[in-house]
């Protein structure tokens, strides 16, 4: 195996062990021949199974591991082995660069290695207990074609009076993670659930998709029945945490440990904790927030990298949201982690390139963690048409999430990502001072990003660091519309309508 390539470790307990999932802590400790060391954290997988699940994040060498446990099982404790690690071609940039983790500053994403990155993310909430593997590689293809590199994901279905068959095909069916969430407790964990999710975040994994996992929803949920996120006791929430730490978080993830709420309920918090303790690769983690909170609970803990706001889902404009994030200190990454979804409840509600121009002004407002898009039917994983049980509010006119991913407003939202892709984005700030009257982003010296929503000359730059090199380039399309050197005191030239982003850039 070479560098953040998943590999898996098998465990056998000499002896069956009551309450395995709540009752039995297993880990084990990887050391490298140079002296890092890193701790993961094991998972139950049923019967008498455990797995641990590890990814070097060098490029050779050996590492050595030896396991622990809370119970004296020689089947758990102080199994040893080594992991052998090669130069290999990397099949992916996460294999290439590494995960993600928080640039310095604390204001957006970068690779282990240091490449910069955007979040480029879809709302799926519903996929993992409700799609298949065949639609999930139909999903998947679509997305990564159109740019997006990240999908939250709630990874259980939340709500507690939720009623439905056993069966993601037939309407109103779902999968069931835990036997006890309707009684607000999650103790009673399924593998097979769990086995299946494993191959659907795989094909994520496969078209480049990071997964956004969020343990237990805190809001709306699927149906607005009585979400389970705000009464499972906090050290149940804490300890799923853990689980999807040690299942999932050997291969790329983010860790959306609240969602949907105040981000003040007590599990949040004891979930941010369990994670920042367990995730010995430092991915991001952090909160997600229902439209009428204040978008800043728990900004000192250390556990906390990033802040996502949301702005309902009546088709508004609303920035600022974002640029009062970007102020709150200490800092945190930022970003409007729910703009309303696509054709919700009419098919001209924040559709087409309404979804563009959110995602450009939210990044420009400060937002540059990245963007995050979300299509109505899609987000439910409404099967068809005709599928019964859902919010009338939430749902688009038409179509099932099959017809919902050629929404319009995808395609302008994946363009912003493969437009930025390359460019030295880390560290690059809202700037209201190079230009007059734009929305635009800095990196003093080395970059500059400058929305127009209307197109037309950009005035001259009033600030000489300003690249000379830049590029007009149609965010609706992507394509290049013209290029060149400024000249001093000369306008950008552009006889163009419509939006435009112009780039400067001498790299």
């Amino acid at each position: 195996m070479g560098a953040w390539r998943e590999t898996e470790i098998t465990l056998t307990a000499a002896a069956d062990l009551p309450d395995p999932y709540t009752g039995v802590d297993v880990w084990a400790d990887f050391t490298h021949d140079g002296g890092l060391s890193l701790r993961r954290p094991a998972f139950w997988d049923g019967g008498r199974t455990w797995r641990v699940r590890f990814s070097s994040p060098l490029p050779d060498g050996r590492w050595r591991w030896t396991t622990g446990a809370s119970v004296d099982d020689p089947g758990l404790r102080g199994v040893s082995g080594v992991v052998e690690v090669e130069p290999g071609e990397p099949a992916n940039r996460f294999q290439r660069h590494g995960f993600w983790t928080m640039a310095p500053g604390g204001r957006g994403l970068v690779h282990a290695d240091g490449t910069p990155a955007i979040l480029v993310a879809d709302t799926a909430w519903a996929l993992p207990w409700r799609a298949t593997e065949e639609q999930v590689r139909v999903y998947a293809a679509d997305r990564h074609a159109k740019g997006f590199n990240a999908v939250l994901l709630m990874s259980v279905q939340p709500d507690m009076r939720a009623v439905g068959p056993r069966d993601r095909q037939a309407d109103e069916g779902f999968g069931v993670a835990f036997e006890d969430l309707p009684t607000g407790h999650i103790n009673d964990l399924d593998p097979a659930y769990f086995q299946y999710l494993d191959s659907l975040l795989g094909i994520l994994a496969e078209h480049e998709i990071v997964p956004v996992l969020q343990p237990v929803f805190q809001g709306f949920g699927w149906k607005g029945l009585d979400v389970a996120g705000v009464v499972v006791p906090p050290a149940e929430y804490a300890r799923y945490c853990r689980y999807l730490v040690a299942r999932y978080g050997a291969r790329p993830a983010i860790y959306l440990v609240g969602a949907d709420g105040s981000g003040r309920e007590p599990q949040i918090a004891a979930g941010g904790e369990e994670v920042h303790a367990w995730d010995c690769y430092g991915q991001p983690t952090g909160i997600h927030y229902r439209p009428h909170a204040d978008n800043r609970a728990s900004q000192d803990a250390g556990w906390l990298d990033f802040q996502w706001c949301q702005t309902g889902h009546t088709g508004e404009h609303v920035p600022e949201r974002v640029a009062d994030m970007w102020r709150n200190l200490p800092i945190k990454a930022v970003a409007n982690g729910e703009p309303t979804y696509e054709c919700t409840r009419s098919a001209t509600n924040a559709a087409g390139w309404w979804q563009g121009h959110e995602a450009w002004s939210n990044l420009c407002a400060g937002g540059t963690m990245g963007v995050v898009y979300g299509a109505a039917n899609i987000w439910q994983w409404r099967l068809h048409e005709d599928e019964p049980g859902q919010a009338p509010y939430f749902l688009a006119p038409s179509g099932g999430w099959r017809e919902s991913l050629d929404f319009e407003g995808s395609t302008y939202v994946g363009l912003l990502g493969k437009i930025l892709d390359g460019l030295p984005t880390t560290g690059m700030e809202p700037d209201w001072q190079s230009f007059i009257s734009p929305r635009s982003l800095r990196v003093p010296g080395r970059l500059h990003i400058v929305y127009q929503e209307n197109g037309g000359p950009l005035p001259p730059a009033r600030d000489e660091r300003v690249p000379k090199r830049y590029r007009v380039v149609d965010p609706r399309t992507g394509l290049t519309r013209a290029q060149g050197l400024r000249e001093p005191g000369q306008p950008i030239p552009d006889d163009h309508e419509g939006p435009r982003v112009v780039i400067f850039s001498d790299e």
